[in-house]
Protein backbone atom coordinates (compact mmCIF):
# COMPACT_ATOMS: atom_id res chain seq x y z
CA UNK A 1 0.00 0.00 0.00
CA UNK A 2 1.14 3.52 -0.81
CA UNK A 3 -0.01 7.03 0.00
CA UNK A 4 -2.76 7.98 -2.47
CA UNK A 5 -4.14 4.43 -2.91
CA UNK A 6 -7.92 4.10 -2.78
CA UNK A 7 -8.96 1.46 -0.25
CA UNK A 8 -12.16 -0.13 1.07
CA UNK A 9 -12.73 -1.03 4.72
CA UNK A 10 -13.32 -4.75 5.16
CA UNK A 11 -15.69 -4.11 8.07
CA UNK A 12 -18.09 -1.96 5.97
CA UNK A 13 -18.74 -0.36 2.59
CA UNK A 14 -16.76 2.83 3.23
CA UNK A 15 -14.00 3.79 0.82
CA UNK A 16 -11.23 6.32 1.29
CA UNK A 17 -7.71 7.46 0.39
CA UNK A 18 -4.53 6.56 2.27
CA UNK A 19 -3.05 9.90 3.39
CA UNK A 20 -0.27 8.64 5.69
CA UNK A 21 1.63 5.43 6.55
CA UNK A 22 1.71 5.62 10.34
CA UNK A 23 3.85 2.50 10.89
CA UNK A 24 4.27 -1.04 9.56
CA UNK A 25 0.77 -2.09 10.65
CA UNK A 26 -1.20 1.17 10.67
CA UNK A 27 -2.33 3.62 7.97
CA UNK A 28 -4.37 6.84 8.05
CA UNK A 29 -7.39 6.84 5.74
CA UNK A 30 -9.48 9.86 4.68
CA UNK A 31 -13.05 8.63 4.24
CA UNK A 32 -15.14 10.26 1.48
CA UNK A 33 -16.95 12.52 3.91
CA UNK A 34 -13.49 13.86 4.78
CA UNK A 35 -12.77 12.60 8.29
CA UNK A 36 -9.47 10.79 8.79
CA UNK A 37 -9.12 7.64 10.88
CA UNK A 38 -6.22 5.29 11.70
CA UNK A 39 -6.86 1.77 10.39
CA UNK A 40 -4.91 -1.48 10.62
CA UNK A 41 -3.53 -2.55 7.23
CA UNK A 42 -5.21 -5.93 7.53
CA UNK A 43 -8.61 -4.22 7.82
CA UNK A 44 -8.44 -2.46 4.42
CA UNK A 45 -8.03 -3.66 0.85
CA UNK A 46 -6.80 -1.65 -2.14
CA UNK A 47 -9.52 -0.97 -4.74
CA UNK A 48 -8.03 -2.21 -8.01
CA UNK A 49 -8.36 -0.15 -11.19
CA UNK A 50 -9.72 -3.27 -12.91
CA UNK A 51 -12.69 -3.23 -10.53
CA UNK A 52 -13.74 0.24 -11.70
CA UNK A 53 -13.36 -0.76 -15.35
CA UNK A 54 -15.42 -3.93 -14.89
CA UNK A 55 -18.19 -2.65 -12.60
CA UNK A 56 -18.07 1.15 -13.05
CA UNK A 57 -17.79 3.72 -10.29
CA UNK A 58 -19.00 2.78 -6.84
CA UNK A 59 -21.97 4.60 -5.38
CA UNK A 60 -19.65 6.24 -2.86
CA UNK A 61 -17.39 7.53 -5.63
CA UNK A 62 -20.30 8.92 -7.66
CA UNK A 63 -21.76 10.64 -4.60
CA UNK A 64 -18.35 12.07 -3.74
CA UNK A 65 -17.85 13.52 -7.22
CA UNK A 66 -21.35 15.08 -7.26
CA UNK A 67 -20.76 16.61 -3.84
CA UNK A 68 -17.35 17.93 -4.98
CA UNK A 69 -18.92 19.57 -8.04
CA UNK A 70 -21.62 21.23 -5.93
CA UNK A 71 -19.05 22.35 -3.34
CA UNK A 72 -16.77 23.79 -6.05
CA UNK A 73 -19.63 25.75 -7.62
CA UNK A 74 -20.69 27.16 -4.27
CA UNK A 75 -17.17 28.20 -3.30
CA UNK A 76 -16.51 29.76 -6.69
CA UNK A 77 -19.69 31.81 -6.35
CA UNK A 78 -18.66 32.82 -2.84
CA UNK A 79 -15.21 33.93 -4.10
CA UNK A 80 -16.90 36.04 -6.79
CA UNK A 81 -19.19 37.66 -4.21
CA UNK A 82 -22.48 36.19 -5.48
CA UNK A 83 -24.74 33.42 -4.25
CA UNK A 84 -25.18 30.17 -6.17
CA UNK A 85 -28.53 29.99 -7.97
CA UNK A 86 -30.89 26.99 -7.59
CA UNK A 87 -30.31 26.26 -11.29
CA UNK A 88 -26.55 26.01 -10.69
CA UNK A 89 -27.09 23.69 -7.72
CA UNK A 90 -29.46 21.53 -9.78
CA UNK A 91 -26.91 21.40 -12.60
CA UNK A 92 -24.16 20.33 -10.18
CA UNK A 93 -26.31 17.42 -8.98
CA UNK A 94 -27.54 16.38 -12.43
CA UNK A 95 -26.01 13.40 -14.28
CA UNK A 96 -22.70 14.02 -16.01
CA UNK A 97 -22.94 14.97 -19.72
CA UNK A 98 -22.00 12.46 -22.37
CA UNK A 99 -18.27 12.35 -23.19
CA UNK A 100 -17.11 14.47 -26.12
CA UNK A 101 -16.44 12.88 -29.48
CA UNK A 102 -13.06 11.25 -29.84
CA UNK A 103 -12.04 13.56 -32.66
CA UNK A 104 -12.93 16.73 -30.70
CA UNK A 105 -10.01 19.14 -30.28
CA UNK A 106 -8.49 19.09 -26.77
CA UNK A 107 -9.21 22.15 -24.65
CA UNK A 108 -5.82 22.04 -22.90
CA UNK A 109 -2.77 22.96 -24.99
CA UNK A 110 0.52 21.10 -24.73
CA UNK A 111 2.63 21.92 -21.70
CA UNK A 112 3.54 20.89 -18.17
CA UNK A 113 0.85 21.42 -15.54
CA UNK A 114 0.17 21.18 -11.84
CA UNK A 115 -3.13 19.35 -11.32
CA UNK A 116 -5.26 18.99 -8.19
CA UNK A 117 -7.85 16.21 -8.35
CA UNK A 118 -10.64 15.33 -5.93
CA UNK A 119 -10.06 12.14 -3.96
CA UNK A 120 -13.13 13.02 -1.88
CA UNK A 121 -15.30 16.17 -1.71
CA UNK A 122 -12.78 17.87 0.60
CA UNK A 123 -9.50 16.04 -0.14
CA UNK A 124 -7.32 16.91 -3.15
CA UNK A 125 -4.29 15.09 -4.56
CA UNK A 126 -1.45 17.19 -6.03
CA UNK A 127 0.21 15.87 -9.22
CA UNK A 128 2.35 17.04 -12.12
CA UNK A 129 1.08 16.36 -15.66
CA UNK A 130 3.47 16.28 -18.63
CA UNK A 131 1.29 16.96 -21.69
CA UNK A 132 4.30 17.20 -24.06
CA UNK A 133 6.29 14.86 -26.30
CA UNK A 134 9.51 14.84 -24.27
CA UNK A 135 10.64 13.84 -20.81
CA UNK A 136 11.00 16.45 -18.07
CA UNK A 137 13.19 16.47 -14.97
CA UNK A 138 11.51 18.23 -12.04
CA UNK A 139 11.93 19.26 -8.42
CA UNK A 140 8.97 19.93 -6.15
CA UNK A 141 8.91 21.90 -2.90
CA UNK A 142 6.87 24.26 -0.77
CA UNK A 143 7.47 27.68 0.68
CA UNK A 144 6.02 28.85 4.02
CA UNK A 145 6.82 32.27 5.43
CA UNK A 146 9.70 32.68 2.94
CA UNK A 147 11.29 29.37 4.03
CA UNK A 148 11.69 26.81 1.24
CA UNK A 149 11.48 23.07 1.83
CA UNK A 150 12.28 20.48 -0.86
CA UNK A 151 9.75 17.62 -1.05
CA UNK A 152 10.78 15.58 -4.06
CA UNK A 153 12.49 15.26 -7.43
CA UNK A 154 12.08 12.80 -10.30
CA UNK A 155 11.86 12.33 -14.07
CA UNK A 156 8.41 12.61 -15.69
CA UNK A 157 7.87 10.72 -18.95
CA UNK A 158 6.15 12.27 -21.97
CA UNK A 159 2.34 12.12 -21.86
CA UNK A 160 2.42 10.99 -18.23
CA UNK A 161 1.43 12.13 -14.75
CA UNK A 162 3.40 11.84 -11.53
CA UNK A 163 2.28 9.93 -8.48
CA UNK A 164 0.48 12.11 -5.90
CA UNK A 165 3.01 14.55 -4.43
CA UNK A 166 0.76 15.54 -1.55
CA UNK A 167 -2.82 15.62 -0.27
CA UNK A 168 -4.52 18.87 0.78
CA UNK A 169 -7.85 19.63 2.42
CA UNK A 170 -10.09 22.29 0.89
CA UNK A 171 -11.10 23.46 4.36
CA UNK A 172 -7.44 24.41 4.95
CA UNK A 173 -7.27 26.45 1.72
CA UNK A 174 -6.09 29.61 3.50
CA UNK A 175 -3.16 27.67 4.97
CA UNK A 176 -1.91 26.07 1.76
CA UNK A 177 1.78 26.85 1.14
CA UNK A 178 3.19 28.36 -2.03
CA UNK A 179 4.50 25.64 -4.35
CA UNK A 180 7.87 25.92 -6.09
CA UNK A 181 8.42 23.67 -9.14
CA UNK A 182 11.56 23.54 -11.30
CA UNK A 183 11.41 22.03 -14.79
CA UNK A 184 14.15 20.94 -17.17
CA UNK A 185 13.22 19.26 -20.51
CA UNK A 186 15.39 16.21 -21.06
CA UNK A 187 16.28 13.83 -23.87
CA UNK A 188 19.06 11.23 -23.74
CA UNK A 189 21.86 11.79 -26.32
CA UNK A 190 20.26 15.06 -27.45
CA UNK A 191 22.54 17.72 -28.98
CA UNK A 192 20.56 20.59 -27.43
CA UNK A 193 20.45 22.07 -23.93
CA UNK A 194 17.48 23.80 -22.34
CA UNK A 195 17.16 26.49 -19.72
CA UNK A 196 15.89 25.59 -16.26
CA UNK A 197 12.41 26.99 -15.58
CA UNK A 198 11.32 27.83 -12.01
CA UNK A 199 7.63 28.44 -11.24
CA UNK A 200 6.14 29.60 -7.92
CA UNK A 201 2.41 29.10 -7.37
CA UNK A 202 0.42 30.87 -4.65
CA UNK A 203 -3.24 29.86 -4.71
CA UNK A 204 -6.07 32.41 -4.49
CA UNK A 205 -9.74 31.48 -4.22
CA UNK A 206 -10.94 33.69 -7.10
CA UNK A 207 -8.58 32.08 -9.64
CA UNK A 208 -8.47 28.59 -8.11
CA UNK A 209 -12.12 27.70 -8.64
CA UNK A 210 -12.13 29.03 -12.20
CA UNK A 211 -9.21 26.75 -13.12
CA UNK A 212 -11.35 23.61 -13.13
CA UNK A 213 -11.01 21.62 -16.38
CA UNK A 214 -13.59 18.90 -17.13
CA UNK A 215 -11.27 16.48 -18.92
CA UNK A 216 -7.54 16.91 -18.40
CA UNK A 217 -5.30 15.13 -20.95
CA UNK A 218 -3.23 12.26 -19.54
CA UNK A 219 -5.35 12.12 -16.36
CA UNK A 220 -8.59 11.77 -18.37
CA UNK A 221 -10.62 13.26 -15.53
CA UNK A 222 -11.64 16.58 -14.02
CA UNK A 223 -8.96 18.63 -12.22
CA UNK A 224 -7.94 22.12 -11.15
CA UNK A 225 -5.19 22.87 -13.67
CA UNK A 226 -2.29 25.35 -13.59
CA UNK A 227 0.25 25.59 -16.41
CA UNK A 228 3.87 25.71 -15.26
CA UNK A 229 5.78 26.38 -18.51
CA UNK A 230 3.19 28.92 -19.76
CA UNK A 231 4.93 29.20 -23.13
CA UNK A 232 3.23 27.46 -26.06
CA UNK A 233 6.47 27.76 -28.04
CA UNK A 234 9.20 25.12 -27.50
CA UNK A 235 11.68 25.77 -24.66
CA UNK A 236 14.64 27.99 -25.46
CA UNK A 237 17.40 25.98 -27.15
CA UNK A 238 21.11 26.72 -26.77
CA UNK A 239 23.04 26.02 -30.01
CA UNK A 240 25.79 23.39 -29.59
CA UNK A 241 28.58 25.76 -30.69
CA UNK A 242 27.33 28.45 -28.34
CA UNK A 243 27.13 25.96 -25.50
CA UNK A 244 30.73 24.85 -26.14
CA UNK A 245 31.94 28.46 -26.11
CA UNK A 246 30.11 29.19 -22.87
CA UNK A 247 31.48 26.10 -21.11
CA UNK A 248 35.02 26.85 -22.29
CA UNK A 249 34.80 30.43 -21.05
CA UNK A 250 33.54 29.26 -17.66
CA UNK A 251 36.36 26.75 -17.25
CA UNK A 252 39.01 29.32 -18.22
CA UNK A 253 37.54 32.01 -15.99
CA UNK A 254 36.70 34.35 -18.91
CA UNK A 255 32.95 33.88 -18.85
CA UNK A 256 31.06 36.97 -20.10
CA UNK A 257 28.41 38.64 -18.01
CA UNK A 258 25.01 36.98 -18.12
CA UNK A 259 22.47 38.54 -20.50
CA UNK A 260 19.87 40.74 -18.88
CA UNK A 261 17.12 38.30 -19.93
CA UNK A 262 18.47 35.59 -17.61
CA UNK A 263 17.40 36.08 -14.01
CA UNK A 264 20.22 36.39 -11.46
CA UNK A 265 20.88 33.47 -9.15
CA UNK A 266 18.76 33.54 -5.99
CA UNK A 267 20.37 34.77 -2.81
CA UNK A 268 21.48 32.02 -0.44
CA UNK A 269 18.88 31.15 2.17
CA UNK A 270 19.39 32.58 5.62
CA UNK A 271 20.42 30.15 8.33
CA UNK A 272 17.43 28.83 10.24
CA UNK A 273 17.67 29.13 14.01
CA UNK A 274 16.48 26.13 16.01
CA UNK A 275 13.68 26.92 18.50
CA UNK A 276 13.98 26.12 22.23
CA UNK A 277 12.96 22.67 23.43
CA UNK A 278 9.95 24.13 25.29
CA UNK A 279 7.81 26.79 23.57
CA UNK A 280 5.23 28.79 25.51
CA UNK A 281 2.17 29.69 23.40
CA UNK A 282 0.41 31.72 26.09
CA UNK A 283 -0.50 35.21 24.90
CA UNK A 284 1.61 36.94 27.55
CA UNK A 285 4.69 35.05 26.25
CA UNK A 286 4.01 35.87 22.59
CA UNK A 287 2.84 39.44 23.12
CA UNK A 288 4.13 40.98 26.36
CA UNK A 289 2.30 44.27 25.64
CA UNK A 290 -1.03 42.49 26.27
CA UNK A 291 -4.19 41.57 24.37
CA UNK A 292 -5.67 45.02 24.04
CA UNK A 293 -7.64 45.36 20.81
CA UNK A 294 -7.43 41.62 19.97
CA UNK A 295 -10.49 39.41 19.62
CA UNK A 296 -10.45 35.76 20.71
CA UNK A 297 -10.16 34.76 17.04
CA UNK A 298 -7.14 37.05 16.52
CA UNK A 299 -5.48 35.68 19.66
CA UNK A 300 -5.96 32.10 18.47
CA UNK A 301 -4.53 32.97 15.03
CA UNK A 302 -1.48 34.58 16.68
CA UNK A 303 -0.89 31.42 18.72
CA UNK A 304 -1.33 29.08 15.74
CA UNK A 305 1.03 31.18 13.59
CA UNK A 306 3.67 30.97 16.33
CA UNK A 307 3.11 27.21 16.59
CA UNK A 308 3.51 26.62 12.81
CA UNK A 309 6.61 28.81 12.59
CA UNK A 310 8.23 27.00 15.53
CA UNK A 311 7.34 23.55 14.20
CA UNK A 312 8.77 24.36 10.73
CA UNK A 313 12.06 25.53 12.28
CA UNK A 314 12.20 22.43 14.46
CA UNK A 315 11.78 20.19 11.40
CA UNK A 316 14.25 22.20 9.31
CA UNK A 317 16.94 21.93 12.01
CA UNK A 318 16.38 18.17 12.55
CA UNK A 319 15.18 18.38 16.16
CA UNK A 320 13.97 15.08 17.63
CA UNK A 321 11.25 16.46 19.87
CA UNK A 322 9.67 19.69 21.08
CA UNK A 323 7.16 20.65 23.79
CA UNK A 324 4.36 23.18 23.16
CA UNK A 325 2.89 24.77 26.29
CA UNK A 326 -0.71 25.73 25.51
CA UNK A 327 -2.37 25.63 28.92
CA UNK A 328 -5.56 23.78 29.82
CA UNK A 329 -8.24 26.50 29.81
CA UNK A 330 -11.24 25.59 27.63
CA UNK A 331 -9.09 23.31 25.43
CA UNK A 332 -9.58 25.25 22.17
CA UNK A 333 -5.87 25.81 21.46
CA UNK A 334 -4.96 22.23 22.43
CA UNK A 335 -7.65 20.87 20.08
CA UNK A 336 -6.43 23.01 17.14
CA UNK A 337 -2.79 22.00 17.72
CA UNK A 338 -3.66 18.31 17.83
CA UNK A 339 -5.73 18.66 14.64
CA UNK A 340 -2.76 20.21 12.78
CA UNK A 341 -0.30 17.67 14.18
CA UNK A 342 -2.48 14.72 13.14
CA UNK A 343 -2.26 15.85 9.48
CA UNK A 344 1.51 16.44 9.42
CA UNK A 345 3.44 13.58 7.83
CA UNK A 346 6.68 14.62 9.54
CA UNK A 347 5.30 13.93 13.02
CA UNK A 348 6.13 10.54 14.53
CA UNK A 349 3.65 10.94 17.40
CA UNK A 350 2.42 13.45 19.97
CA UNK A 351 1.06 13.16 23.51
CA UNK A 352 0.34 15.12 26.68
CA UNK A 353 3.67 16.06 28.24
CA UNK A 354 5.01 16.40 31.78
CA UNK A 355 1.72 16.10 33.62
CA UNK A 356 3.51 16.63 36.92
CA UNK A 357 4.68 20.05 35.68
CA UNK A 358 2.00 21.25 33.23
CA UNK A 359 -0.98 18.99 33.99
CA UNK A 360 -2.75 18.69 30.64
CA UNK A 361 -1.42 22.06 29.50
CA UNK A 362 1.45 20.89 27.26
CA UNK A 363 1.96 18.58 24.29
CA UNK A 364 5.14 16.64 23.52
CA UNK A 365 5.77 16.26 19.75
CA UNK A 366 8.22 13.60 18.53
CA UNK A 367 9.58 14.42 15.04
CA UNK A 368 10.68 11.94 12.36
Amino acid sequence: MNVGDRVRLLTGREEGIITRLLDNDLVEVAIDNDFTIPVLRREVVVVAAEETKAFGQSAASVAAEKKAAASGAAQAAKAAGVSASPAAAQKANSPAPLPAAKNAAPVVQKGVYLALTHQSPELLAVQLVNHTDQEVLYTFGEERKEQYRALGADKLAAKAASAPLGHWHLKDFDQWPALVVQLLPYKLNSNTAYELLTKRLQFKAASFYTSRQPNVPVLQREAYLFQLDEKPAPPAVIAPEKLAETLKAQFTGNAPAKPAAIAPAPEPAKAIKAPPHEVDLHLEALRPEGAEGLSNTAILKLQLDAFEDTLSRALATNMHEIVFIHGSGNGTLRKELHKLLSRNRDIKFFEDSKKEKFGYGATLVRLK
